[in-house]
């Protein structure tokens, strides 16, 4: 007689919400179906799976169909026939022949997690992984919060950039997953305990970084001195001649020309061997979580605007970056508000009210928060009122435009930024109606090739936003992603570093984002995308200003907005220029950031070759400083899964020769 079917159903959460829904049913020990459905802020991957395993848990077999998190068609299959395994994702297609190894599907639902780390575990801890890599699951000694019960932990990596965290029961059954940033899937009967999870997922992961930490920050009780390099001055747009710089207990003590420098006994000396001396980049557009202070300061960014969070989540982690018990950026928080909708975002807070939503504000500038940012679902009716608030207790007013609104309206209601290029756009795009809410705030830029930008709509906006200082956090590089990335294909903004990620992430980069049916669709988007530059190029050279920001948390992104402006026809200086001193001046912290001299904070890059002559050459640091303490981001790649860029210079800790 068949075994009768099992089957097991969980919530998933995000920000502390339930959003989304995965219903696992197996049949005698081996076939296993999950429907997997999630809904936040307007969006989320739909997926129907079906997986037969090997009695060493191996999938023999792997379907994935559905949409994606922006509604793009997924149908993905795995197969096993004798001795090879075959594939075909939105990625590639392969095969492999040989001793059995575990598939990572391309598009799947977090139950994958789970698939993998029973693999690995039933392999001894580490299984080689298709389409190559490993993944490991490692027991944790950590006992389950209280009315958890009995649950095993083991962390899992090499499915993605960052760890997973399973908890299973007495049973071996899969009771909980947890993801970085407090993402928790947990199965129904234990669905009340989903706070106690995520606290659980934020103490693992603050453990395994505090462990990484010790290993990559190089911190001196000495004078460090940086010999021969050239310094970026951001406000001359030039290189100098060559510089010793020294950096003592967090801050820039000496610029002096090389040839007058003389080194003190008990330095540090780094040898710069001619290199460029640049001030920390910022990424203007964040939402951080505590993995994400290792590709930051990998990438030399050491100061981000996070623009919008869980908020007891960030401010901790804050603290923890700015004193050093953990590695990370300096952060300037944005106090996220949203309205309450189908789509709403599950970040911030969320009034319910318009005297809410004035609290709201004050909550945020009680805890010194940089400036409020609106969302999609916000009621455009109460935001005078929340701007006039904002303003009133020193606090900025950016954001998205309100669904059913415009650029214009909310300029003239408060706004002192608007927050992406496409949410400018959109105002002279969408039709009268068109929901924002939903991806349409994406698509919908496959019609921005008929955008005319000298329309007389387009000419308005402008110079509102240059008659008032409103700017432009621009995000460039998340919508060249979103538009033009493609099946089996590497943007040209992933090329440089891709090949140097791991399997998995670089299977993500290889798809198609948007939803389409038919090549013309697509060419839609390829066409549209060099409006958005060309608008870039139009608002700089009206003297709007750009904000460089990417919503993305891995660092090489800021590389490549920053190329975008550069492609959009700014000179790589005034980019620059932007990306250190200006930044750091529109953040409140001109005074301290952005600049190379004498009394400033220690945090800078040093890179190999001038980005004057090439921007692209930001990719490449060879130490990044962030508030004195020293990080050689072939190191910290190291610790990530990722194959390093290039190597760190010589560093002499007793500088007496």
């Amino acid at each position: 007689m068949a075994a009768v079917p099992n089957t097991e159903r969980y919530a998933y959460f995000e920000a502390g919400e339930r959003c989304g829904d995965l219903t696992v049913t197996t049949s005698d020990g081996a076939l296993v179906d999950i429907d997997f459905a999630v809904s936040n802020n307007g969006r989320g991957a739909r997926l129907h799976e079906q997986i037969r395993l090997n009695d060493l848990s191996l999938p023999l077999e792997w379907s994935v169909d559905g949409t994606s998190l922006m509604g793009a068609a997924v149908r993905e299959r795995f197969t096993t026939d004798d001795t090879t395994q075959s594939w075909t994702s939105q990625a590639e297609e392969g095969s492999h022949t040989g001793h059995s190894r575990l598939y990572l599907p391309a598009d799947t639902s977090p139950y994958a997690i789970w698939i993998a780390a029973r693999a690995a575990l039933a392999a001894g801890g580490i299984v080689a992984a298709l389409p190559s890599g490993n993944v490991t699951a490692r027991l944790l000694p950590h006992p389950a919060p209280d009315g958890l019960g009995p649950l095993t932990v083991h962390m899992v990596r090499g499915t993605g950039l960052t760890p997973d965290y399973v908890l299973t029961d007495p049973q071996q059954r899969l009771a909980a997953w947890l993801a970085t940033g407090r993402t928790v899937l947990v199965r129904d009967d234990l669905a009340d305990q989903h706070e106690a999870l995520a606290a659980l997922e934020a103490e693992f992961t603050r453990t395994h970084l505090e462990q990484v930490r010790t290993r990559i920050r190089h911190r001196y009780a000495q004078p460090v001195r940086v010999r021969n390099v050239h310094v970026f001055d951001p406000r001359r747009m030039a290189l100098t001649p060559p510089q010793s710089v020294t950096v003592h207990r967090g801050r820039i003590t000496t610029v002096e020309p090389e040839d007058q420098a003389v080194s003190m006994d008990g330095e540090v000396v780094v040898d710069g061997a001619g290199g460029i001396l640049l001030a920390g980049l910022h990424d203007m557009h964040a939402h951080v979580r505590p993995m994400d202070g290792l590709f930051y300061l990998a990438a030399g960014v050491t100061t981000v605007r996070d623009m919008g969070n869980v908020n007891d989540a960030l401010l901790p982690l804050v603290d923890k970056w700015d004193t050093g018990e953990l590695s990370g950026p300096t952060v300037v928080p944005s106090g996220f508000i949203e309205g309450r909708s189908p789509h709403s975002a599950l970040l911030g807070l969320i009034p319910e009210s318009l005297e809410e939503g004035l609290e709201t504000v004050r909550w945020y500038a009680a805890r010194g928060y940089h400036q409020i940012k609106i969302y999609n679902s916000m009621n455009p009716d109460w935001v005078p009122a929340l701007a006039d608030e904002a303003h009133r207790l020193g606090l900025r007013v950016v954001g998205h435009i309100p669904a059913f609104s415009t650029p214009d309206q909310m300029i003239e209601a408060g706004y002192d930024e608007i927050t992406h290029v496409n949410q400018l756009m959109l105002g002279w795009i969408l039709g009268e109606g068109e929901d924002t809410r939903t991806p349409l705030r994406l698509t919908a830029l496959a019609r921005a090739r008929d955008l005319d930008l000298e329309s007389e709509p387009v000419r308005r906006t402008l110079k509102t936003m240059k008659d008032r200082g409103i700017g432009l956090d621009t995000t460039a590089v998340i919508v060249e992603r979103l538009m033009l990335s493609r099946a089996r294909a590497v943007l040209p903004a992933d090329a440089p570093f891709l090949s140097h990620m791991p399997a998995e992430y670089q299977r993500r980069r290889k798809r198609t984002y948007v939803p389409s049916s038919s090549e013309e669709d697509l060419r839609a988007y390829d066409e549209s995308f060099p409006k958005v530059l060309e608008l870039i190029k139009l608002l700089h050279d009206n003297g709007i200003a750009l904000w460089p920001g990417t919503d993305d948390p891995t660092g090489f992104t800021v590389h490549r907005e920053l190329e975008l402006y550069v492609e959009a026809g700014i000179a790589p200086a005034e980019v620059l220029r932007v990306a250190t001193h200006d930044c750091a001046e529109h953040l409140g912290l001109g005074h301290s950031h952005g600049v190379i001299e004498r009394g400033r904070n220690a945090s800078f890059l040093l890179l190999d070759s001038d980005p004057l002559a090439d921007i692209s050459a930001v990719r490449h640091p060879r130490m990044v400083v962030k508030d004195g303490d020293l990080y050689f981001p072939e190191e910290i790649y190291a610790e990530l899964g990722i194959t390093p860029f290039g190597s760190a210079p010589d560093v002499v800790e007793d500088g007496s020769r």
